[in-house]
């Protein structure tokens, strides 16, 4: 079972990077996300944090060096607003001639 321990639970000097920053770790950035990932290389709790993450089915994050969203795994996470070249043109066609 993992434990989810607060700042005053962990001794000094514990070298957990989430507690550093927490808020770099729920990030909406795919950079930020991707920094987040890189400072999770090489925690001591990095797997225990994954499937931690993965049991009680956190629904965003990164745990254990791994993007969660919606209590699963994801390869990465689309920015906020419409993809790259969309052009809201498909809108158009479906317009009922009045």
């Amino acid at each position: 079972m993992v434990m989810m321990h607060t700042r005053a639970d962990l001794p000094r000097g514990t070298g957990f990077p989430c507690l550093t920053d927490p808020d770099l770790f729920f990030a909406e950035s795919p950079a930020d996300i991707a920094r987040a990932k890189e400072l999770c290389q090489g925690c001591q709790a990095m797997s225990a944090c994954l499937t931690g993450a993965l049991d009680r089915g956190e629904p965003w994050g990164v745990w254990g060096g791994q993007l969660v969203l919606q209590g699963a795994v994801a390869a990465s996470k689309r920015g906020r607003g419409r993809p790259p070249g969309s052009t809201g043109r498909h809108s158009r066609r479906h317009r009922v001639a009045s």
